[in-house]
């Protein structure tokens, strides 16, 4: 397309030109009302609404400087019931305190997207930037963020990320082939995995990373070894307790996550087998527990702290108004080796 002055293309300078009163008019509704909507205020019916946000987004409306004081810096969490979750925050934390600015959480208490309010509340409340952590936020929300100059970064995304929203992750295929490789190295070929649900993308990649393993030593992946379960002691206890009831049990055990691995200890004690001597177990994320548990767990660390401060630094650069350098980090697992992992016992592998 050429550019004439007749038609010229769009652009940022073209952006710049639509104004809260031209959104008004095209609206057919007053500049107060637009105001209510873009701030997130009530008083202004559905149908109006959405009728103004259509036309936010499809003229490319930004607030013209990131809005008021941004002292805050709000963090969306699936599920705040687990240590993993304590360590991304202090990571976070770690970061936003040093700019005298503060963290705000929000737990949605295990549903995958927040509940249908928060977008006007958090417009309302004109934080700095947003953190989805493993959650999902719908085209409109992101659109809605944008258009307020509220940057959005994502840590661990539930899925495939988005190109358009920048996002933390870790090297979780590479974490999934260390471990089944360390136990393959120590002579175990009778090895199961469980792990979380597929529908994360986390543990899909952890999952091909244990297939790859296998692959290259030339070890069939037996599909009755291959178990998914919540990502919690409960869900590793029952999946163990199938895995041992086999005919054919095997040697040792991967956990896509150290919760699961604890509950994989569970399971070896109920049948009166020992940690490493019967089973080995290999968990992941080296949650504080994983040292402490009974033998000390060898685990693939995930730098989860380290993910929390530069989703929070990504978040600071741009609510400065720094455009992204990478919209994709993922940052290095490395297996940490403790007592729960020994060659398996004479005659069986």
């Amino acid at each position: 397309m050429t550019r004439t002055p007749e038609n010229p293309l769009p652009g940022p300078s073209a952006r710049q030109a639509v104004t809260l009163a031209h959104i008004a008019r095209l609206a057919g509704v007053s500049p107060p009302t637009v105001s209510k909507v873009i701030n997130g205020h009530p008083g202004v019916s559905t149908d109006t609404r959405r009728r103004i946000e259509d036309l936010v987004r499809e003229h490319g409306w930004r607030r013209p400087e990131p809005a008021g004081a941004g002292v805050v810096v709000e963090v969306l969490f699936q599920s705040l019931d687990s240590l993993w979750a304590l360590e991304i925050i202090r990571g976070i934390d770690e970061v936003v305190q040093a700019r005298g600015m503060v963290v705000a959480l929000i737990d949605m208490r295990g549903r995958r997207s927040p509940h249908s309010g928060w977008i006007d509340q958090v417009l309302a409340r004109r934080p700095a930037g947003v953190i989805a952590v493993s959650a999902d936020l719908s085209e409109r929300q992101r659109v809605r963020l944008a258009s307020r100059s509220i940057p959005l970064i994502a840590l661990d995304p539930r899925g495939e990320p988005d190109h358009r929203v920048p996002s933390v992750g870790a090297t979780n295929w590479n974490g999934g082939l260390t471990a089944t490789r360390h136990l393959l190295e120590l002579g175990h070929r009778r090895i199961a995995m469980v792990n979380g649900p597929d529908t994360l993308m986390c543990c899909r990649a952890r999952m091909d990373g244990h297939r790859a393993a296998l692959d290259a030593a030339g070890v069939p992946a037996d599909p009755e070894l291959l178990r998914t379960a919540p990502l919690y002691v409960e869900g590793g206890r029952t999946q163990a307790e199938a895995l041992l009831a086999l005919p054919d049990p095997p040697t040792a055990v991967f956990a896509a996550n150290d919760l699961q691995a604890l509950g994989v200890y569970q399971a070896a004690h109920r049948r009166g087998l020992r940690v490493p001597d019967d089973l080995s177990v290999v968990g992941f994320d080296d949650l504080p527990l994983a040292q402490w548990a009974d033998p000390p767990m060898t685990t693939v660390r995930q730098p989860l702290a380290r993910m929390g401060a530069v989703a929070a630094e990504m978040v600071m650069a741009a609510a400065a108004g720094a455009a992204p350098t990478d919209h994709r980090t993922e940052l290095a697992t490395a297996l940490v080796v403790r007592a729960s992992t020994a060659a398996p016992r004479e005659g069986r592998s």
